[in-house]
């Protein structure tokens, strides 16, 4: 970059379910602000890191998988932050597993259509061949016209630093948006549900990880410990004893795992509490949604 410019804008990565979103966001990122679990849907809000170089500052967008069908009203709001990344971002990175073929047709549109610097990742090349790379380089440059095609693996770090360096030429010329200190536009409170969740994504299987939801009702800090109260919502009654488990094993489980997450993010003790309550059909309730942060945008 030419001396004395700085460079500064948003960059979205957007993509299917499992395509690798968040692990690429956290790879970027250096930090693992985005939960990143197997089961689709992990991902559901928009989450800001701001990534700071010594001429450019970047603002990621980790973005939730794009969905065929909506059956809630949470999906629409999922879908919302989406859309808002394809029309706000200067950089616009549509990840895709190399071993995918079907998209979102409305996506692919307003890819198309956006004016953002577009770059098609290419990913999981560490799992497939050449041959393989260089047919869906030729196919998806059909699909998916774009100003580069950059082949990567963000599990194992292959070409995520170069990205980084592409990402940060295509930025326009623009003062730092955030201060450079800030890492991100969301606070401690988001990431202890974050990390609740992705724990009840592990343990639990079928409906349980998809109709729950944290709320952290209490997260109190001194220099020693922070003390957190967090409460699991679900939409019947039948699942709450399914959290609970037997005798509470279920909780305590679930607990255990959540504090181990929570100290190694925060680098201190932490003190868990954690309750179960029921909200009937939350994800299609309007109010309860506000409360759990999908009208964050």
């Amino acid at each position: 970059m030419s001396e004395g410019v700085f460079k500064a804008g948003f960059v979205s990565i957007i993509g299917m379910p499992n395509a690798g979103k968040s692990t690429l966001y956290n790879a970027l990122m250096g930090e693992k602000l985005a939960i990143v679990n197997s089961k689709a849907q992990t991902t559901r809000h928009r989450i800001l890191g701001i990534k700071n170089g010594p001429d450019y500052q970047i603002v990621y967008s980790d973005t939730p998988g794009i969905l065929r069908k909506t059956s809630y009203q949470m999906h629409e709001r999922m879908m919302k932050f989406v859309g808002q990344s394809l029309s706000d971002s200067d950089v616009l990175i549509l990840l895709i597993d190399i071993h995918g073929k079907d998209f979102n047709e409305e996506i692919r549109e307003r890819f198309a259509q956006s004016k953002a610097y577009k770059i098609v990742g290419i990913n999981k090349i560490d799992v497939s061949s050449q041959g393989e790379l260089e047919e869906a380089m030729e196919r998806l440059k059909t699909d998916f016209p774009a100003d580069v095609y950059w082949p990567l693996s963000a599990q194992e770090g292959f070409g995520v630093e170069g990205l980084e360096q592409l990402v940060a030429k295509a930025l326009p010329d623009h003062p730092p948006y955030y201060p450079t200190d800030q890492m991100t536009d969301r606070s401690e409170r988001f990431f202890v549900n974050e990390i609740v969740r992705n724990n009840i994504l592990r343990l639990y299987d079928e409906e349980i990880p998809y109709a729950s939801e944290v709320l952290t009702l209490s997260f109190k800090e001194n220099s020693k410990i922070i003390r957190i109260s967090a409460e699991i919502i679900v939409e019947r009654e039948s699942q709450k004893p399914i959290i609970i488990g037997k005798a509470g094993a279920g909780i305590k489980k679930l607990g255990i795992a959540a504090r181990k997450d929570l100290e190694e993010f925060f680098q201190k003790q932490i003190f868990l509490e954690l309750f179960v309550k029921v909200r009937d059909d939350w994800r299609n309730n309007k109010n309860m949604l506000r409360q759990f942060g999908y009208d964050h945008e």
